[in-house]
C-alpha cells in the first residue's frame, strides 16, 4: 500500500476487505488456502503504484497467514521497487454481535539498493453487526526507516454488502507523529498530525474465487492528491 506497510487479507469473499484497502479485518483462511491480491493506482499529481501480494495460510501450531508484497511506485520523478514479508494471525474469531481480534505485521525493503524502508505491526478489530455489515478498527506502530521516525498508526472502516454481489467499502486511516524534515539536515517538522487519508470503493464478486475493486482515494500516501485504483483479488 502506498505510504503504509499495511496488508489486509481474509477468507471471506464479498464482505472481505483486503486488496488495495488499508484498514484490515481480523480473519484469515484455513490452512492451505491461498490468494493473490493485485492492484494499480494512479494519482492526480501523476504518482503511480502497481502492487501484487500473494499469501497462503499455513499451520505453525496455529493458522498463520504468511505472504509478501511487491510494489513498483513513482513519487514525483523517483521510481522505487519495494518488497517484504507479511504475516497475520486470528486471536479471537469474529461472531455476529461480538468483537474479533487479530495481530499482523510487515517489513519492507528497497530492492534497488537493499535499504530498509520500514516496519508495521498492528492489532485489527472487527465487529460483525449482521450478515451484511461489519466495522473494522486498526491500531499499531509504524516505523519509517528512511526518515528514522516512528508513528502511531490508526484506521477505521466499514464493509456493507448491500446487494449481492456488490460490497461498498469505506475507510479512513493515518499516522500520528512528527513529520520528516523538509531538508535532510533540518530537524523534524514541529507538526504532529498527518492529515487523514481515505478511500471509498465498490467490490464486485461475480464468483467466490475472485473479486474486482474500483476505488477512489484521497491523500492515501500523504501527498494530498486524488487516487483511482483498479484491483483484482483471486483466491484458490
Amino acid at each position: 500500500m502506498v505510504g503504509l506497510l499495511a496488508f489486509p487479507g481474509t477468507e471471506d469473499t464479498a464482505r472481505a476487505a483486503g486488496g488495495a484497502y488499508v484498514v484490515d479485518d481480523v480473519e484469515i483462511g484455513k490452512p492451505g488456502d491461498c490468494k493473490v491480491e493485485s492492484w494499480v493506482q494512479a494519482a492526480s499529481n501523476h504518482d503511480f503504484a502497481a502492487v501484487t501480494s500473494p499469501a497462503c495460510v499455513v499451520n505453525l501450531g496455529i493458522p498463520v497467514e504468511v505472504g509478501a508484497q511487491f510494489q513498483r511506485s513513482r513519487s514525483g520523478n523517483a521510481w522505487t521497487t519495494a518488497a517484504g514479508p507479511k504475516a497475520k494471525i486470528n486471536i479471537i474469531p469474529v461472531e455476529t454481535g461480538r468483537i474479533g481480534v487479530g495481530l499482523a505485521g510487515a517489513v519492507s525493503w528497497n530492492l534497488s539498493n537493499g535499504g530498509h524502508l520500514g516496519n508495521l505491526i498492528y492489532v485489527p478489530l472487527t465487529y460483525q453487526l449482521n450478515d451484511s455489515f461489519r466495522i473494522n478498527l486498526n491500531g499499531g506502530w509504524s516505523y519509517d526507516a528512511v526518515a528514522r521516525l516512528s508513528y502511531a498508526y490508526w484506521g477505521a472502516g466499514f464493509e456493507w454488502n448491500f446487494v449481492k454481489p456488490v460490497t461498498l467499502i469505506g475507510e479512513v486511516f493515518g499516522l500520528y507523529g512528527n513529520l520528516p524534515a523538509v531538508e535532510e539536515d533540518e530537524a523534524p517538522s514541529p507538526r504532529a498530525i498527518r492529515e487523514p487519508r481515505a478511500q471509498l470503493g465498490l467490490r464486485f464478486t461475480p464468483q467466490q474465487s475472485f473479486d474486482i475493486d474500483l476505488i477512489y482515494g484521497h491523500n492515501i500516501g500523504g501527498e494530498n492528491a486524488h487516487w483511482m485504483t483498479l484491483g483484482l483479488n483471486v483466491r484458490f
